[in-house]
């Protein structure tokens, strides 16, 4: 589903006009965006957390060369899925 679907569907179950679920719903991943580059986590009820986790630097190959690399320590973006979201999705799909 893309973005686009889900305005669409959005706009059809609500009755608003796809520019205002657009803008909504820009609105939000921008809100998300901006709290995990500050480092804030955000929780969703009944759907999952976003939150920043600290990656410890780690020696990878280069697979051109077969070299040693040393990856520096980064920051990146995660998502852990709720219960009531995984139990959802485990009932209606199979």
């Amino acid at each position: 589903m893309t973005k686009a679907d889900l305005v669409d569907e959005i706009a059809e179950r609500t009755g608003l006009t796809k520019k205002d679920v657009a803008e909504t719903v820009d609105e939000f991943l921008d809100a998300v965006c901006r709290a995990l580059a500050v480092g804030k986590h955000i929780e969703i009820r009944g759907f999952g957390t976003f939150k920043v986790k600290d990656r410890r630097s780690r020696m990878a190959r280069n697979p051109r060369t077969g070299d040693a690399v040393e990856v520096p320590p980064r920051k990146v973006p995660v998502f852990k899925v709720s219960k009531e979201l995984k139990d959802r999705v485990a009932t209606t799909t199979g």
